[in-house]
């Protein structure tokens, strides 16, 4: 058995980021950019107002209350072409450029109007409430950097920008294939000795959460011939997932069936739990990773391999994110040999700090733990006994539709 990082290592190092295409904006969030990403435009691109009120000339509202004569309304999206000069202002709405010689908003809660004149109730100095030109950024800065994953946030800047298309790393196709004459798909009849799948539906959302394309092939029974026929499905994809049969038993198949249909083996089994029997390699060329059968090992798998292959493939660098650390609320035995990975619970304790609550039964086909876990508590191989109140490292999961 090989550790943890060292099988993460091993499963990265043949992997590239997948070529550039061109996207609309619209249809860029959650992909990964492909090179840097340069302004069209200065941000604003003249002189606005911030507020809706009166721009005025700083020095006629040195001494207050003062009226003034209106030469203009000027709303968001218009000018006006002449010049405020003394004793006079304009009305203007948030976001309308600000005429020529004025250098001051006076916001509308702090005047009156009365026809063509204004009362001036409050001084304003020079560049009250004007956003100057440039004031977010100006042409030419670059903004948005290669390899970064595009939130709404980043879509947002980028039309700020006037960048109605980027170039960014097509989304890798993820060929999923699960195996076992015990499972049927959600809905199907269920024989008397089968169970329902739960393991190739949630791999196809753990892919699409990772901005990955999923492929489900189907489920292969325990026999030779229908595992290369279907495998062979699989042509195409960038990155080949199986699930099951691939431990020690007489019907777990896939290494000895593959391994004549092109499978060539990088290594098999980790020292960790759950999770152990994971297998890398390639087949036909192509990247493969066969996950355990168990549920609960197949999505911790995920997220410690297959997230990091991935983000690797989407253009991101594919190192995962270091553990965070919480304090336990109940103490721990000492650890074997296998790197352990406990579903727990995270509390925010009376003094504030977060406390992780292991789950008492840690079965690795028990689904229901899982989804109601928060983290992932990390114990090293031979890791000593805790007490309770010890420090120990997680890694937490996000929330949304991310993975897990």
């Amino acid at each position: 058995m090989i550790s943890v990082e060292d099988a993460l290592a091993r499963l990265l190092a043949p992997l590239e980021k997948l070529p550039a295409e061109q996207v609309s904006l619209a249809a860029a969030v959650g992909r990964v950019l492909a090179e840097d990403v340069a302004a069209r435009r200065t941000q604003p691109p003249f002189a606005v107002s911030a507020m809706d009120g009166y721009a005025v000339r700083a020095a006629d509202v040195a001494r207050v209350p003062v009226e003034l004569r209106i030469v203009a309304d000027i709303p968001a999206g218009a000018g006006f072409g002449g010049v405020i000069g003394a004793g006079e202002a304009a009305r203007i709405f948030t976001g309308a450029p600000l005429p020529e010689g004025a250098d001051a908003i006076v916001i509308q809660e702090d005047t009156e109007r009365r026809g063509d004149h204004v009362e001036i109730r409050e001084r304003a100095g020079k560049g009250r409430y004007v956003r100057p030109a440039g004031l977010d950024f100006t042409e030419g800065d670059v903004l948005l950097h290669a390899g970064t994953r595009l939130s709404p946030r980043h879509i947002g800047l980028a039309a700020a920008m006037n960048r109605p298309w980027l170039f960014v790393h097509r989304r890798p196709r993820v060929g999923i294939l699960s195996t076992g004459d015990e499972i049927v798909m959600p809905g199907d009849p269920i024989g008397p000795h089968q169970i329902v799948s739960s393991n190739a539906l949630a791999l196809c959302a753990f892919a699409t959460a990772c901005g990955a394309v999923p492929v489900l092939v189907g489920n292969a029974p325990d026999d030779p011939d229908a595992l290369r026929t279907i495998a062979a499905a699989a042509k195409g994809v960038d990155l080949f997932v199986t699930t099951g049969g691939v431990s020690v038993g007489e019907h777990d198949l896939v290494r000895d069936v593959l391994s004549e249909a092109g499978l060539t083996i990088d290594f098999w089994q980790i020292a960790m739990r759950p999770g152990k029997p994971l297998m890398v390699g390639s087949y036909r060329g192509t990247p493969m990773v066969g996950l355990p059968g168990n549920p609960v090992s197949t999505l911790v798998c995920s997220l410690l391999f297959l997230k990091p292959a991935l983000d690797k493939l989407s253009g991101l660098p594919g190192a995962p994110e270091p553990p965070a650390t919480a304090r336990l609320a109940v103490a721990l035995k000492e650890n074997d040999r296998r790197q352990d990975y406990l579903r727990a619970r995270l509390v925010r304790a009376a003094d504030g700090t977060l406390e992780a609550i292991p789950f008492d039964v840690q079965d690795s086909s028990m689904m229901r733990p899982l989804a109601q876990s928060d983290c992932l508590v990390v114990r090293p191989p031979h890791a000593p006994a805790l007490a309770a109140g010890s420090a120990v490292s997680v890694i937490p999961f996000p929330g949304g539709a991310w993975p897990l």
